[in-house]
């Protein structure tokens, strides 16, 4: 996904200060501030817009600012420095509203103590050591849901924790409005990929709704012959063409029956303003094959997906695939398949029947057909390819009824041991950490589901910023997991939530 996604959007700078020091100060604070807020905007490792506001000074200010940033359509947080001291009570009114992320930049102007000429004066003005302390209490006593970064605003680890947050906040804000559309039903009997999808809404802000696969196939019926032609050209433009697919081959007319469901899928998602959808092999009447290499080529995109009926995974996948936008690697959804369980080397294979995305492809895909054993279509065209070696995860959102948990389990992607010249079908190999024995079980103890947003991009930060923002529970199974702490924290949050009656904070 490009970053054309963050083109019109931004956060607010807002920097809090008083009265009490007078107008040379908060003239010198103003500027600092807008200097500040500048290199922010300017800075390569900050993808949207930071924009400059006023100090605020008064409890009418801020909630004046909180309440403008709540109906600006294209503000999607807010970072708070408070470069004096900022009596946090004035805060109250505004942040017990404030309905966007925020970021608290506990920074000061000047890195370094100027040692041979430091005042009162000085230290009147940078205020940052104890302002920020005060701004922190107050969001701990409203059980904010915030992130604090610490550190000199040029520091480029700063502006990598704030292109985090910043990015997840987009990923955030994508999803309040977005609509994602079920092509049938769920896979029948099947559990995990089922949930409330009035719950979804409520917390997540998107709306799922469920098309008969007619609907679908009267857009890909309108595919004309120049579409298809022109696609396919496109097609050869982009990935290595299996011979039985090229003009002459015993199946190019299946690769036209290809194209022709991507273009009306294509159609059926702008025209309805979608921004993912889910499928299943279950419910195809009316198209010749099952949807594999549309699919693949429309989350390539930035499209949410989920198979069989996932709507869940589909909206946690276009979260990722917008905050993921213009970074290396990618996002991809994913099923873990089958396990290589050699003591030497245990290995997970991750993978799907058709649809996994070509963001993640360790060269130039291969564009091949296959006969497929469920779905009982014509054989399928697909992508084939290998997902590159390096540090990866797995995420899944998953409804327990009383509230969402986002669960995620950082990997280490591997080379297969040896080719897989009879797998027609895109594949990644991972080592779960801390292992598999111990990344399974506590994978299965937590309820995760077995359809995944797999990342090679994000980072376990991007999705616990994302869970914040979000007031859902977050887990983590990483290096440092054992199964005993992971069931007490298990234990713990199913009594904090429980006892609050919340779904978050």
């Amino acid at each position: 996904m490009n970053t054309d996604v963050f083109t019109q959007l931004e956060v607010w700078f807002v920097v809090g200060s008083q009265h009490l020091y007078g107008p040379e100060a908060l003239k010198q604070v103003s500027d600092d501030a807008r200097q500040v807020a500048v290199a922010l905007d300017e800075s390569s490792q900050i993808p949207l817009s930071v924009r400059f506001r006023p100090i605020v000074t008064t409890p009418e200010e801020i909630n004046q600012v909180c309440i403008e940033a709540n109906s600006a359509e294209n503000c999607v947080g807010l970072v708070a420095w408070m470069h004096t001291f900022s009596p946090a009570r004035m805060w109250i009114a505004g942040l017990t509203q404030l309905r966007k992320p925020l970021l608290q930049l506990h920074t000061q102007f000047n890195r370094d103590i100027p040692w041979d000429t430091i005042d009162m004066d000085y230290m009147n003005l940078h205020q940052t050591a104890h302002g920020g302390r005060e701004f922190g209490f107050i969001g701990a006593r409203l059980r904010m849901p915030r992130k604090v970064v610490v550190g000199h605003w040029q520091d480029p680890e700063v502006l990598e924790r704030i292109d985090v947050w910043a990015r997840a906040a987009c990923g955030w804000h994508d999803l309040h409005g977005a609509k994602f559309a079920r092509f049938g039903d769920n896979m029948r009997e099947v559990a995990v990929t089922e949930g409330n999808k009035v719950s979804a809404e409520v917390e997540f802000g998107f709306a799922v709704n469920g098309y008969g696969v007619g609907d679908l196939v009267e857009h890909v019926n309108a595919a004309t012959d120049k579409q298809i032609t022109n696609l396919i050209a496109e097609y050869n433009d982009t990935y290595v063409i299996a011979e039985e697919l090229s003009p002459d081959g015993v199946m190019y007319s299946s690769l036209r029956d290809a194209a022709a469901i991507e273009i009306g899928m294509r159609s059926f998602l702008t025209d309805g303003g979608f921004k993912g959808f889910t499928t299943t092999f279950e419910n195809l009447h009316g198209l010749k094959q099952l949807p594999g290499l549309p699919v693949q080529r429309l989350m390539a995109e930035g499209y949410g997906f989920g198979a069989e009926g996932d709507w869940k995974t589909a909206a946690l996948l276009r979260a990722m695939k917008v905050m993921d936008a213009g970074l290396s690697g990618g996002t991809s959804f994913m099923e873990d398949y089958t396990y290589h369980f050699d003591p030497n080397g245990m290995k997970v294979l991750g993978s799907h029947m058709l649809e996994i995305c070509p963001s993640i492809a360790n060269a130039k895909p291969s564009m091949q057909i296959h006969p497929l054993g469920i779905g009982g279509k014509a054989d399928p065209v697909r992508l084939v390819f290998d997902a590159p070696a390096g540090p990866g995860l797995n995420a899944s959102l998953i409804d327990l009824g009383d509230r969402f948990r986002l669960l995620v389990n950082t990997v280490e992607t591997v080379a297969p041991d040896a080719p897989l010249p009879r797998l027609p079908v895109a594949r990644a190999l991972w080592i779960p950490e801390p292992d598999l024995k111990v990344a399974a079980a506590a994978w299965i103890l937590a309820g995760g589901a077995h359809h995944t947003g797999f990342s090679q991009s994000l980072t376990v930060e991007h999705l616990q910023d994302f869970s914040e923002m979000a007031k859902v529970e977050f887990v983590l199974i990483d290096e440092n997991t054992t199964l005993f702490d992971l069931k007490k924290e298990l234990r713990w949050n199913d009594l904090y939530y429980h006892m609050t009656g919340l779904s978050g904070w």
